[in-house]
């Protein structure tokens, strides 16, 4: 049972972590746009990072709630 609980301490730790960075480079994308000229190459890359994170923030999210239908 003390492994469950490291287990899942440790992936709320995660997914604490994900959604602080998820909303960092939410903040530095909108900042991006906000001043011209944008690094068009730049706010793909950080796109494409929060998208990432999205995703790993989804598969936390569900090991720590599964569907009860699965």
């Amino acid at each position: 049972m003390n492994d469950t609980f490291e287990s899942v301490t440790s992936l709320r730790a995660r997914l604490d972590v994900l959604l602080s960075e998820h909303r960092d480079l939410d903040d530095a994308i909108t900042r991006l746009h906000e001043r011209p000229p944008t690094d068009e190459l730049l706010v793909r890359r950080l796109k494409k990072r929060k998208l990432f994170i999205k995703d790993r923030i989804l598969l936390i999210e569900r090991l720590l709630d599964p569907d009860e239908l699965a």
